[in-house]
């Protein structure tokens, strides 16, 4: 496959330095791109940059991802406002080892073949540099004019931040330029990726590879990917959306890519999974034709759930959605654990009770005396007569069926079901 031709379909392409295309077509590239270390997760956010490595590797070259250790540690102007917080080394190395992880869901790091995939942190070779080295070595090369001249760094000075910009964060086009010099030293890397508000520091990397080494080096960014109404994507009520489970679940990352707009689905089945054209072009057809199918949708959260978490968990969180939607059953809402069972049911009104007062007592004196699931013991009683009250996914059809402790879904909840689609939960105290 051709990357750039490849990128071009998928609606990946942003900017690319002269003489790219032709780099990658005359032989087997390597190309990097850093990611930043601030948190021990990547977000979906970061998800462009990624699959932009994943289909250099599928096109035959070599991706290498950086980890911003040093870069970490100061602050990158580039789409910000507020200078970043800064992270301790042992902060930042259990971050770097827990990206990786997540990385090899897309990547292939252990293959012999010599385009395998290579993680480097730019703290390794930027520790041990001083200052006057640095001043010297590198900034030397690269006039003020030129840094002054970024997007960047004039969006900044012009009021776009309340504290201006300080001059570690000035300086970091140089260290990215430095990671660059250092990778096409050391790796051979002929190419930076990244998003499209990196183009400045990208190409600081290349202008410092030709004034310093007689160099020759490039540069190719994605778009920054939003909403079809233009707002920020990946940002949801409660903030971002991760890979790892402990900050997202399965089922709550799942139900973020079931839930996007059309025109946003048909944009990101191309940058988000690995699917072919002609099968992606087919799966648009099928959804124009019948839209309220959700075809697209459907289709975006089983690929991109099984690429970052897997089969099972994309199988649980098809059953999941299916509870929600009145079409699970009593044995699938047991097999779920607590933290799931609570995203489903998030919105759903809910009431505390006391095991203890109302063991062996009557499901009716529960569910009007103590906690209010209905006004009245006669509304309880005609919904039960017509076969449409529930708990736990099963039909209660004797109006004096009393609650026992067994019935507890993890000890703890009840879930009660009047009619098809209205929840309340019950939790014990």
């Amino acid at each position: 496959m051709d990357f750039v031709e490849e990128l071009k379909w998928r609606g990946m392409l942003h900017s690319m330095m002269p003489g790219t295309q032709e780099q990658l077509q005359k032989e087997m590239t390597v190309a990097y791109l850093g990611i930043d270390p601030t948190a021990d997760s990547l977000h979906i956010g970061h998800l462009c940059g990624v699959m932009m490595l994943r289909h250099f590797q599928r096109c035959g070259h070599k991706p290498i991802a950086l980890i911003g250790g040093a870069t970490g540690m100061i602050g990158d102007p580039s789409g910000k406002s507020l200078e970043r917080n800064l992270l301790d080394e042992a902060t930042l190395r259990h971050n770097q080892e827990a990206i990786k992880k997540q990385l090899e869901h897309f990547l292939d790091f252990n293959s012999n073949q010599p385009n395998a995939a290579e993680m480097v942190n730019n703290y390794d070779w930027t520790k041990d540099v001083t200052f006057l080295d640095f001043a010297r070595e590198i900034g030397k090369h690269i006039t003020v004019n030129y840094m002054m001249a970024k997007e960047s760094v004039q969006k900044r000075l012009n009021g776009e931040a309340r504290d201006g910009l300080s001059f570690t964060e000035f300086t970091y086009q140089l260290l990215q330029g430095f990671d660059f010099m250092t990778l096409y030293q050391t790796k051979g890397c002929r190419l930076q990726l990244g998003g499209s508000d990196q183009w400045g520091n990208i190409t600081t990397g290349t202008e410092l590879i030709r004034r310093k080494l007689g160099g020759e080096a490039f540069a190719l960014t994605c778009p920054l990917i939003t909403k079809a109404d233009g707002t920020k994507f990946g940002k949801t009520e409660s903030g971002n959306v991760w890979l790892d489970r402990r900050y997202t679940s399965p089922y709550k990352f799942y139900q973020f890519w079931l839930n996007v707009a059309d025109d946003d689905a048909e944009r990101y089945i191309k940058i988000f999974t690995s699917l072919p054209k002609e099968e992606i072009d087919a799966l648009i057809v099928e959804h124009q034709q019948a839209p309220h199918l959700r075809v697209l949708q459907k289709r975006l959260a089983e690929e991109v759930t099984v690429m970052v978490h897997s089969r099972e968990d994309y199988d649980k969180a098809v059953e999941a959605s299916g509870i929600l939607f009145g079409n699970g059953t009593a044995d699938s809402l047991k097999s779920l654990d607590e933290e799931t069972l609570l995203d489903i049911f998030a919105g759903v009104p809910s009431f505390e009770f006391s095991v203890a007062e109302n063991e062996g007592a009557r499901l009716a004196d529960l569910m009007v005396d103590k906690t209010q699931v209905f006004p009245s013991k006669g509304e309880m009683r005609k919904l039960v007569q017509n076969n449409g009250f529930s708990v736990n996914k099963v039909k209660i059809t004797d109006p004096n069926a009393v609650f026992g402790s067994d019935m507890l879904l993890d000890g703890k909840y009840l879930l009660v079901q009047k009619g098809k689609k209205n929840y309340v939960l019950l939790i014990a105290k």
